[in-house]
């Protein structure tokens, strides 16, 4: 892509590298300096590339680098009147190389690498630290691998991170929800391990956040939840979190979506869900929950709610707010304990399940002072008046 600046720069004059060797030298004549230190790095990047099915590296001839496909030339920040490699968008490509080290971290102006649906492989290069400008990063759907790209935890400037259906795995550092991001995409890879609490009382900027099918464990965290009262939609299916949904799930009173569907959390419902006015959809299918379908909720959230899956449950227990939802196909309670509805488990899977050892949730789920929306003195009486169905203990 050319910038108007070509013509003007075409009548300062022209820098000038040699290439090749002794017997067959090109003199190339570059627009700006910074297109020339540049240059060499992208021929690098074209050596190691071993598969490119559309024949784009082809285009990576001569010193007219602002044409080269893929590549996007602008001013730098710093300087209005230089030219300058700022973007760089292989999206789709499906290039294959074994690594992009020595090849991103040596575009100091850029601002956005989008290089979705490639083969590359390899790790994030650390140096990525130093490119000042970067505010976009996609590798996803590439064949990354190793730990969590710490390079990028601190980047002031990075507001979208999207680094799914890679192969890294291990832990997520916990400074990475607390950062000043727009979109974290990390779905289908291997992290593993416990979601950590975030230090302090800090407030995210996160608005889509994406954990779904992964190897995560433990509960909920708490303190993510309760920093992210600006969050759009939140995924956190299909990976193995355990204990109950805090009662925190209430300050996402932004989300349109949540989906914590195919986990293992057990318990009842937090009332707190009553704070979710803006939610969609709504999934908790395929877990461990169990008791009474809190009434409050389906009369609170039934104007804006699409979708409400507690599907492959244990509830035990439907009011007629609910029944309601279900009648207009809002509600699927489809596999669950309810007596005398249809398509519910069988008598002998709900008795086996009612007769094993319960994990106990914290009394704040259903008795907390701090209720995070302005349904708090509902709750409070609704709380005093109504004993959750649960199945019992042995």
């Amino acid at each position: 892509m050319k910038h108007p600046l070509l013509l003007a720069l075409l009548l300062v004059g022209t820098l000038q590298l040699t290439t090749g060797g002794e017997e067959n030298q090109e003199i190339l004549s570059f627009l700006d300096q910074r297109l020339a230190d540049v240059y060499s790095a992208i021929q690098s990047f074209k050596s190691c590339i071993t598969l490119d099915p559309f024949n784009v590296t082809q285009t990576w001839i001569g010193s007219d680098i602002c044409s080269y496909r893929g590549f996007y030339c602008d001013n730098p920040p710093d300087n209005k009147t230089a030219i300058t490699v700022a973007s760089i968008d292989f999206n789709g490509f499906q290039l294959s190389a074994p690594s992009i080290d020595g090849f991103i971290d040596q575009f100091p102006d850029l601002a956005l690498f989008h290089v979705n649906s490639n083969n590359f492989q390899g790790t994030v290069p650390s140096k990525i630290v130093n490119l000042k400008y970067l505010y976009e990063l996609d590798i996803s759907n590439n064949k990354f691998s190793g730990q969590f790209p710490t390079a990028v935890v601190g980047m002031p400037g990075l507001s979208f991170l999207d680094i799914r259906f890679n192969s890294f795995s291990g832990s997520v550092p916990p400074q990475i929800f607390g950062q000043n991001l727009d979109v974290l995409f990390i779905n289908d890879n291997g992290f593993t391990a416990n979601l950590p609490e975030l230090p302090g009382d800090g407030t995210s900027h996160i608005l889509y956040l994406t954990l779904a099918d992964n190897k995560f464990s433990g509960p909920l965290p708490r303190s993510i939840l309760r920093s992210m009262s600006m969050l759009t939609e939140v995924l956190f299916l299909n990976n193995d979190f355990t204990g109950c949904i805090p009662s925190e799930i209430g300050f996402l009173k932004e989300a349109t979506v949540i989906d914590v569907g195919r986990n293992k959390l057990t318990g009842p419902l937090p009332l707190s869900l009553m704070c979710l006015e803006k939610v969609e959809q709504l999934n908790f299918a395929g877990n461990l929950l169990f008791g009474a379908i809190p009434e409050a909720v389906c009369m609170l959230l039934r104007e804006n709610l699409v979708n409400l899956s507690l599907s492959d449950n244990y509830f035990t227990h439907v009011g007629p707010w609910c029944k309601g939802l279900i009648q207009k196909g809002v509600l699927d309670v489809s596999n669950n304990c309810i007596p005398f509805f249809p398509g519910q488990r069988s008598v002998h899977e709900c008795a086996e399940f009612c007769f094993k050892p319960k994990y106990h949730c914290p009394p704040h789920m259903w008795f907390h002072s701090l209720f995070p929306c302005r349904y708090s003195h509902m709750f409070s009486s609704y709380s005093k008046s109504f004993k959750p169905v649960v199945a019992p203990s042995p």
